[in-house]
């Protein structure tokens, strides 16, 4: 599948914002601006003004010598990232990975997503006709690449879908700026005479880099498919969520733990309702100086038990700090999943006792952490450092079985480590070793057992290994790699027995 990248630009959106709640300044000419330096400078112009010849960062007095009849209110700095971040949020509905660009684009990554409206087009057509209900105006484009996409949005014809086949000639009749190339770049590129980019598309790279430096290069290859360029999405809404402000300033843990039970309760009946369980959540705390407190848990399978999420939440309470005291809670599941009937079963007293390992494992990971708690399932391989793999969750069921025939021991290292031996006997255990500084002698020894390595994943030499017991009753598993005919015999040390 393709990737598909929309962009959308609003060349009006503060001049739109403001036409939605004042609708007689329809057919008005009028501008946003700011002080600066001493000067009003002109922020934002609705289109009226525009044709009549006033244009952003001009001063407020040049643009009524060109339109007399010019309104000025003033701008807000904030408000173009406090609308366009909105924008984003509310696009999320026509793909989950929305980015925003500037203070007024947004960048939308359409893989996958424009057959629900019917195709390419219509995908186009409805953006459009959502954002034109609302009052603002918009331009679009869709390509396979931002760069692209970006270009034919600001500088080509709106509403266009561009192919991969397509896009070197697309770009090659549009001006440089569409690339979003630097002032000092563009200025030169206007001084040499070059009007469109296929004026210099065809130039070796070495000569661009050398003239005008490696930011065109990048630019150029960005928008032809040759260089990624990585979309920084949104944060969404987290849709699993629910607030308890507070009458009074909560200072006790007692009434910490009252808020927190309340917010279980009314999440898990929701996602009750809606057969799901969460797998990680997260408690907020706003304190009345402003600071703000979390605590966060993560469990092993979908739950929606109330006492179970209590528990855990219970182990870190008192990490917080409430002093002057908490006026709001926020409890959050970021991470949620479909939850069955059968599954929410297993809360039961009649359940078997997998969900009471889950509950164990949860609070043992409450405690110190999900990195020191692993699990373990065979691998179908021969050497004993692959023979093992490392469980993704508790609901993972192993592809073979554990080898029980020969002994194993308990502690297997990850890498065996290589250990001196006296002089070694032909088909025999050493008679001592060193290992750590320490010398062990050798009371007991069982084996050999021989293991080699899976000819397709490499080559090497084989390993006989051997149970030995020393004089003081421990246990190790030691190998020799290779054959003893050879001048440099090595041993190795690979794990301890109980």
């Amino acid at each position: 599948m393709n990737k598909q990248v929309v962009v959308i630009w609003f060349p009006y959106l503060l001049t739109d914002w403001m036409l939605r709640r004042q609708p007689e300044l329809r057919g008005v000419p009028f501008a946003l601006a700011l002080n600066e330096r001493g000067r009003r400078v002109v922020k934002a112009v609705n289109g009226v003004a525009q044709k009549k010849g006033a244009l952003v960062n001009m001063v407020v007095a040049d643009c009524k010598a060109f339109v007399p009849e010019l309104q000025v209110f003033d701008g807000d700095m904030e408000r173009p990232k406090k609308l366009i971040t909105a924008m984003a949020e509310w696009c999320i509905r026509f793909t989950p990975h929305v980015s925003v660009d500037g203070v007024d684009g947004l960048i939308l990554d359409a893989s996958g997503c424009t057959h629900l409206w019917g195709g390419d087009a219509r995908y186009l057509e409805a953006i459009n006709g959502c954002f034109k209900k609302f009052g603002y105006t918009t331009r679009t484009a869709m390509a396979e690449t931002v760069g692209t996409a970006w270009a034919v949005c600001h500088y080509g014809k709106p509403g266009s879908i561009v192919t991969l086949n397509d896009q070197k000639n697309v770009l090659s009749v549009l001006p440089p700026a569409a690339l979003r190339l630097e002032a000092l770049a563009l200025e030169r590129l206007d001084k040499l005479g070059f009007k469109t980019m296929g004026g210099f598309m065809d130039i070796p790279k070495t000569a661009l880099r050398r003239r005008f430096g490696q930011g065109l290069l990048t630019r150029l290859a960005q928008a032809l498919g040759e260089v990624m360029e990585l979309m920084e999405p949104i944060r969404p809404i987290a849709p699993y969520v629910e607030h308890l402000p507070c009458m009074e300033a909560i200072r006790t843990a007692v009434g910490i733990e009252t808020g927190l039970k309340a917010l279980l309760e009314r999440l898990c009946e929701r996602m009750n309702k809606e057969s799901k369980g969460l797998r990680s959540c997260e408690l907020r705390c706003y304190r009345i100086d402003g600071d703000v407190q979390k605590i966060t848990i993560g469990t092993n399978k979908p739950t929606r038990h109330v006492a179970h999420l209590f528990k855990l939440f219970e182990l870190k309470i008192a990490s917080l700090t409430p002093d002057l005291g908490f006026e709001l809670f926020s409890l959050e599941a970021p991470v949620v999943e479909e939850l069955t009937a059968t599954q929410d079963a297993l809360w039961s007293a009649s359940a078997s006792n997998e969900a009471d390992i889950a509950e164990l494992v949860d609070k043992i990971s409450g405690k110190i952490g999900t990195h020191a708690i692993h699990r373990y399932l065979p691998a179908e391989h021969y050497w004993p450092e692959r023979a093992m793999k490392e469980a993704t969750s508790l609901n993972e069921k192993a592809t073979t079985t554990w080898r029980t025939d020969l002994p194993r021991p308990l502690h297997v290292l990850p890498v065996p480590e290589r250990i001196e031996v006296s002089v070694p006997i032909p088909d025999y255990p050493p008679l001592l070793f060193k290992y750590k500084g320490a010398i062990h002698n050798v009371k007991k020894s069982d084996g050999p057992e021989r293991i080699e390595q899976e000819w397709w994943l490499q080559n090497g030499l084989y390993r006989d290994y051997y149970c030995v017991e020393d004089t003081q009753g421990c246990r190790y598993w030691l190998f020799r790699a290779g054959d003893y005919d050879k001048d440099d015999v090595k041993w190795f040390l690979h794990g301890f027995f109980p």
